[in-house]
C-alpha cells in the first residue's frame, strides 16, 4: 500500500493518504487491459458507413444497346459496378462493432491500468482546487501544477483530473485548462487513464472510487441515526404506557371481548328457544316427503307376505 501527499489550495503540505492496493497495487494485465481498450474504442464508433449498389443509384434503367449484334459485350444497365457511376460490390454497410465485455473483465483493467500509474508515481490527492466558492482557472492550475511537480506556467503533459459529480467548483475551474481533462469519479475508464500522463484525484473522489466514507462525515452520518432510534424507543414507550394507563383494571382488550361475545350468542339462541332443532326436523321431514318411495325387489315382497299370513291365520 503505497502513501500520497495531499496537496492543498493553500500551499501548506497536507497530511498524507495510503491508497488501497487492490485498486493501486495489483498486478498489471496487458492482454486485459489491451481487449478491453479496444473494446472501448469499437463501441465508440457509430458505424454508419455506407455505399450504394446497383439498385441504389440513380438512373441506368434503360438498356444501354441492344442484345446482339454490335460485337460488344452485352450490358443491361450502365450502372453496372464495371461503369464509372455504376454501384459498388461488396461495400460497406451500416453496422454496431460492439463488443461484449463483462464488468469484472472492465473492473480489472482499470485497476490495472491504475496500478500501472501509481507504481510510476503518477498519482496525485488533493483536498481542493479553489479556496471559496467562486470558480477560478488560475487558481486550480497554480494547485495542479503543484500536485504533478510542474514549475513551469504551462503543463508539458495530460493530466486526468478525477471529481465527485456534484463538485461543479472543480468541473467549472478546469474545463476549459489545456491539457486537463476532467471526469466524474463514475466516468473513470481504462481508456483515459491510459492516454493522459498524470491522474490526479480529489480526496472526495478516491474516496467514492475505494468505497470508504471520510473520517470528516463518519460522525455526522451516525448521529441522526441515533437520533432516530432513540425516537423510535420514546414512540413505542409512549404507546405502550398510554394504552396501559387508558384500559382500566380487570378490563380485556376490546379484540378479545367481541370474539368470545359472537361466538357465545348463537348457543344461548338455541338454548332459550329451542327453535333450532325444530326447524331442522320441520326440514327433514319436507325432504323425506318429496323424495319418491323405492322400489321393493321380488325377496323383501315375498318376505311382507310371509309376514302378513300368520296374522290372518290368528284371525280367522
Amino acid at each position: 500500500m503505497s502513501t500520497v501527499k495531499v496537496v492543498t489550495p493553500s500551499g501548506k503540505g497536507g497530511k498524507n493518504v495510503e491508497l488501497p492496493a487492490e485498486f493501486f497495487g495489483v498486478k498489471v494485465n496487458i492482454p486485459l487491459i489491451h481487449q478491453v481498450v479496444v473494446a472501448q474504442q469499437a463501441a465508440a464508433r457509430q458505424g454508419s458507413h455506407a455505399t450504394k449498389t446497383r439498385g441504389a443509384v440513380r438512373g441506368g434503367g434503360r438498356k444501354p444497346y441492344r442484345q446482339k449484334g454490335t460485337g460488344r459485350a452485352r450490358q443491361g444497365s450502365v450502372r453496372a459496378p464495371q461503369y464509372a457511376g455504376g454501384g459498388i460490390v461488396h461495400g460497406p454497410v451500416p453496422r454496431s462493432y460492439v463488443q461484449r465485455t463483462p464488468k469484472k473483465m472492465k473492473a480489472a483493467a482499470l485497476r490495472g491500468a491504475l496500478s500501472d500509474r501509481s507504481s510510476h508515481g503518477r498519482v496525485s490527492v488533493v483536498s481542493g482546487f479553489v479556496e471559496g466558492e467562486q470558480p477560478s482557472t488560475s487558481a486550480a492550475l497554480a494547485v495542479l501544477r503543484a500536485a504533478v511537480g510542474e514549475t513551469g506556467t504551462r503543463l508539458s503533459q495530460t493530466v486526468l483530473v478525477v471529481a465527485p459529480a456534484g463538485d461543479e467548483l472543480t468541473h467549472k475551474s478546469l474545463r476549459n485548462a489545456v491539457g486537463v481533462h476532467v471526469l466524474a469519479t463514475g466516468q473513470l475508464n481504462t481508456h483515459d487513464v491510459l492516454v493522459n500522463d498524470h491522474i490526479v484525484f480529489t480526496q472526495a473522489a478516491l474516496s467514492e472510487l475505494t468505497g470508504e466514507a471520510p473520517a470528516e462525515d463518519a460522525p455526522a452520518k451516525a448521529k441522526p441515526a441515533a437520533k432516530e432510534t432513540a425516537a423510535a424507543k420514546d414512540t413505542g414507550a409512549g404507546k405502550d404506557t398510554a394504552t396501559a394507563e387508558d384500559a382500566p383494571a380487570g378490563a380485556k382488550a376490546p379484540a378479545k371481548d367481541k370474539a368470545p361475545a359472537r361466538d357465545k350468542a348463537p348457543a344461548k339462541d338455541k338454548a332459550d328457544t329451542g327453535d333450532a332443532p325444530a326447524a331442522e326436523d320441520t326440514a327433514a321431514a319436507e325432504d323425506t316427503a318429496d323424495k319418491p318411495a323405492p322400489r321393493r325387489t321380488r325377496a323383501a315382497r315375498g318376505s311382507a307376505a310371509g309376514a302378513d299370513k300368520p296374522e290372518e291365520e290368528e284371525q280367522q
